[in-house]
């Protein structure tokens, strides 16, 4: 007996794949526009939408009307602190600003009433100094950035009705250093007080004696101190009015030599430097050392004067001296 056949599966075996060749993905990108001479295409701008579009009534806010207080943060209209004597309009602030000789004597003086005296007054170089550059090269630089000659406007003028001789030391011009020139007006506005016998309102902001003239700048203060004992003997009145900062020989001369020492709120006031003394003696400084309230307590100034009330308060300072 013969066994049946057994069957097979007669399926097809699968067909192998053939290997896809390697394409450079380079030959598929579209050519440069710059090999068919085509311009590169630019995305569409976005339609502008209503607030993009620019208003021909609104008008551009020029620059530098705003200011921010560097003492308090408070965010303030230019216009308006220049109004305010440049003292900040934040009541619980009231920053005093640091201003020059000029808007000094604008503020102090009546309108059209200040004759300036000894314009023609100018440095030289005797010692031939030089720092970073020549001193001839630096005062001419100075000249040409504040427009005056010297650290110091000196001149008479009425203060409320009252004749006085003005001498206004500018901090705009290197820090209100004191050098020969400035010594040699500060004395002759003296002289002139003493022949005259008018009041004598000095205004001091300076960083001190002037290191280009070395000697010379030192020995300002004892020429300036010994014109104001001359003027005392006289029976003159000397008002010393200390602003923000008052430091160095300034301050070791005719700045505390008044017989009536007043002070802007906030004023540093001292020979040397608060950084400086502490280094020197090792110790902390108390709150508020050097500035005008304090001096005010231990005894070194008589009042302190806001900017606004100076002309009110030394007018009546003159009055009651009977001058």
């Amino acid at each position: 007996m013969t066994k049946p056949a057994t069957t097979t599966d007669a399926s097809p075996a699968p067909k192998r794949r053939a290997p896809k060749e390697s394409v450079d993905p380079q030959s598929l990108a579209p050519p440069a526009p710059e090999a068919n001479g085509m311009e590169t295409p630019t995305k569409p701008k976005a339609p502008r939408s209503w607030p993009d579009e620019p208003d021909p009534r609104r008008k551009k806010v020029p620059e530098g009307l705003w200011m921010r207080c560097v003492a308090c943060g408070e965010t303030l209209y230019r216009k308006a602190l220049e109004d305010n004597l440049h003292v900040c309009t934040n009541k619980e602030c009231q920053h005093h600003y640091r201003i020059g000789a000029a808007q000094r004597v604008e503020q102090l003086c009546d309108p059209d009433t200040f004759e300036p005296m000894d314009e023609h007054l100018s440095t030289g170089d005797p010692l031939h100094f030089t720092d970073l550059k020549p001193y001839p090269d630096r005062l001419k630089a100075e000249q040409q950035r504040t427009g005056r000659s010297e650290a110091i406007l000196t001149g008479s003028g009425y203060i409320q009705g009252r004749r006085v001789v003005l001498a206004v030391l500018d901090l705009t011009f290197m820090m209100g250093s004191m050098g020969s020139v400035v010594g040699e007006k500060v004395t002759r506005a003296i002289e002139r007080a003493t022949e005259q016998d008018w009041p004598l309102i000095i205004v001091s902001s300076s960083g001190g004696a002037r290191m280009q003239e070395s000697t010379l700048s030192l020995m300002q203060m004892a020429k300036t101190s010994a014109a104001l004992a001359q003027f005392d003997d006289a029976g003159g009145l000397y008002i010393s009015v200390l602003t923000d900062p008052t430091t160095g020989g300034v301050t070791a001369s005719f700045a505390m030599l008044g017989d009536i020492i007043l002070a802007e709120p906030g004023a540093l006031i001292g020979f040397a430097g608060p950084r400086v003394i502490q280094q020197t003696i090792r110790q902390d400084l108390p709150d508020g050392f050097q500035r005008a309230e304090f001096l005010k307590k231990t005894g070194f100034v008589d009042r302190v004067v806001p900017r606004g009330e100076l002309r009110r308060e030394i007018s009546r300072i003159i009055d009651y001296g009977g001058k």
